[in-house]
């Protein structure tokens, strides 16, 4: 009976206390409320103490959140439907304004940023061009999202960390148009580099002909120079061996003109007999 005495007061006394304290993990942010306004907020992780039944605190998870949408249809400049899909990461920035802006649940957050994200796209994608959007970077479209629901994010409480655009993809009846005129450009594409090679080609062949008729020129005006330079040469070395007996030259001439004029047994000449062209015929010495 005594022992009773002294664990009932002890196990109210335990009770009490442990009502009276709570931790804050490093993942946790946490909000004390006192008859159910907001009294204090800024807890780092460790342990706190409250009053029972007076004060009680509510617990939110900080770390960083994914909100996957669902994919979206989207007008581009050219007035083209594209289906996006994206996702969204995000944490609690300021959990007083989170709790009193969407209750303090994430899923009340993920509708409020969905539509948030959604309306930034459509602004996004209604100044770029469908050609602009596969080529263009999407870091560019990453770092205009993330600015401009900087400030909406924030009135919720929430800090966005990152945008990202997963999947961009064209509507079946639009992807057929769009693949027949790349393709048509690309065709284009083609023939250009094709008209452009076949006129470097002729370029090329006209200027190899012309080098051709250039070097052949040549050639042969060297080939009539040498040709004539070994003439005079020859007719130099002629009239000086010859110029040595004029009489030997004379009969040396006559003889081939002999051979020349006789080497064919049907050949016929009509001469004078006493032509100077007899003349070693007839000579006797």
């Amino acid at each position: 009976m005594h022992i009773n005495k002294i664990l009932v007061p002890l196990g109210i006394a335990i009770t009490i206390l442990m009502m009276s304290v709570f931790t804050v993990k490093q993942t946790e942010k946490a909000i004390k409320f006192k008859l159910g306004e907001i009294v204090k907020s800024d807890y780092t992780p460790g342990l706190y103490f409250k009053i029972p039944f007076i004060n009680n605190v509510k617990k939110f998870d900080s770390r960083i959140l994914t909100m996957d949408s669902r994919p979206e249809r989207f007008l581009t400049a050219e007035k083209k439907n594209v289906i996006v899909d994206s996702f969204v990461k995000w944490r609690i920035g300021d959990v007083d304004t989170f709790y009193t802006a969407v209750s303090g649940d994430p899923m009340q957050a993920n509708i409020r940023l969905d539509q948030v994200i959604k309306d930034a796209l459509r602004s996004e994608f209604s100044k770029r061009e469908i050609k602009q959007l596969v080529s263009t970077d999407r870091g560019m479209i990453r770092e205009a999202l993330v600015k401009n629901t900087a400030l909406i994010a924030k009135s919720l409480g929430v800090e966005i960390i990152d945008v990202q655009v997963k999947r961009i993809d064209l509507p079946s009846e639009v992807s057929n148009s769009v693949f027949l005129r790349m393709e048509a450009e690309r065709e284009r594409v083609a023939r250009e580099f094709r008209s452009q090679g076949s006129e470097a080609a002729e370029r090329i062949r006209a200027d190899a002909d012309k080098q051709r008729e250039i070097i052949l020129a040549n050639a042969y005006r060297d080939a009539e120079i040498l040709k004539g330079e070994g003439d005079a040469k020859s007719s130099e070395i002629y009239a000086q061996a010859y110029g040595k007996d004029l009489e030997f030259f004379s009969f040396y001439r006559s003889m081939n003109a002999y051979k020349d004029t006789f080497q064919r047994s049907g050949n016929l000449m009509v001469l004078d007999p006493e032509s100077e062209f007899f003349k070693y015929f007839k000579k006797q010495k």
